[in-house]
């Protein structure tokens, strides 16, 4: 999951001033601006903001785009986690094998419904869950795996997926931060058993403040989904199970259905920024000093964030800083060390892979609009920091 309080500082006006922001919302808004306010006028003159028209289109676009049955909107990313375990029936005492290297609401999500996260490292290369240790946390207990694509690339799914079914596990895929990403030409959020995505701002595809989507192919999921998200109730005022008030607006809808339109072609311009960028990196014979992304054919990685690793991390974005080129750090702790979750009993070391990503990832930006002298600025600024260090 990937709504943090770091990413708000990426939309915050005063961080616009830098020389390169790390995401420039305004660029991507001047673009769509009429579109946006057609769209948000045509809400406003309907007067109808809960549910309704706009969010069911919206529903159906998400799920043609990535290729799955149903989409059901929600109120964030964090609840689209909370409704996927709940429809799954998940409680007390199950236990859900997920990743420590990601944003809390991850395994917050699991601590709500009373079950247990239990934590296994990440392969270093890619930064997501890693299916062998997967396999060794397999217990009675077990009742669910809970991957995260982390900034943008999928998890093994091929692996994880064939694990789950060995073990008849639910699979529930964290996807906030890789709406378009694909493992085998199947997009994310169409491979686990119930899928969730996040539409804050910083996203690939975000709206105009909180929102979320869970995705299914199973019809008996949507369909609890739907009556979860409004309080457990198919007709008003009769709850038939506990739900939560989770209800994606339309205003926000008709922003992503207007957003949504333009997905591609943003995604296929990250993806050049990120091309540009190993160039660069290789001009620069930074390829060696600094470890880039990890890719491989079987996946589309969608570049939600451009996460390189340094040794030196701290000084390095100091040093970017000072250059007016704007960074960001995900995630800086790992949850297993985090206070909210010492109820779990780890310790420092337990995860080692996740304890050294914290302390040397380093995200650039890669927003659609930036543009290749940014880029060049960006590379050059990390050259002096090496050529002085």
């Amino acid at each position: 999951m990937a709504n943090s309080i770091l990413e708000t500082t990426a939309v915050n006006p005063a961080r616009a001033t830098s020389l390169v922001p790390f995401l420039d919302l305004k660029a991507q808004f001047a673009q769509i601006r009429e579109e946006v306010e057609h769209a948000a006028v045509g809400v406003l003159e309907k007067q109808q903001f809960i549910l309704g028209p706009e969010v069911s289109q919206l529903e159906s676009e998400i799920a043609e785009y990535i290729g799955c049955r149903y989409a059901i909107g929600c109120a964030s990313g964090s609840d689209a986690l909370l409704l996927a375990l709940l429809s799954l029936e998940l409680a007390a005492g199950d236990e859900i094998i997920t990743t420590p290297f990601t944003f809390v609401a991850t395994a917050g999500a699991i601590s709500r419904i009373g079950a247990r996260p239990v934590f296994v490292d990440i392969d270093p290369d890619t930064y997501n869950i890693d299916p062998n240790e997967v396999e060794r946390a397999v217990t009675p207990r077990t009742k669910a795996i809970l991957p995260v694509h982390l900034y943008g690339l999928p998890a093994a799914m091929r692996s994880i997926m064939q694990l789950a079914g060995k073990h008849r596990l639910p699979v529930i895929e964290d996807a906030a931060q890789a709406l378009g990403s694909a493992c085998d030409n199947r997009k994310a959020g169409n491979i686990g058993t119930v899928n969730c995505f996040s539409f804050f701002p910083s996203k690939n595809l975000g709206c105009a403040g909180d929102g979320g989507m869970v995705t299914t192919n199973d019809p008996e999921l949507a369909d609890r989904v739907r009556v979860l998200r409004v309080h457990g109730s198919r007709h008003k005022y009769h709850s038939e199970i506990l739900g939560i008030n989770s209800r994606l607006d339309a205003l926000q809808a008709a922003i992503l259905r207007v957003k949504l339109k333009h997905l591609e072609i943003w995604t296929e311009q990250r993806r050049s920024n990120a091309a540009s960028y190993r160039e660069l990196f290789r001009e620069h014979g930074l390829d060696t000093r600094v470890l880039l992304p990890t890719e491989t054919p079987e996946k589309r990685h969608v570049y939600n964030q451009f996460v390189i690793r340094v040794t030196d991390r701290d000084q390095l974005r100091e040093h970017l800083a000072k250059q007016g080129i704007a960074t960001e750090i995900y995630y800086p702790e790992p949850l297993h060390t985090q206070a909210a979750f010492a109820y779990l009993g780890y310790h420092p070391g337990d995860f080692p892979h996740s304890e050294v990503a914290s302390k040397t990832v380093l995200a650039l930006p890669i927003y659609p609009e930036l543009s290749r002298q940014q880029q060049i600025s960006v590379v050059h600024a990390i050259a002096d920091f090496y050529s002085t260090h």
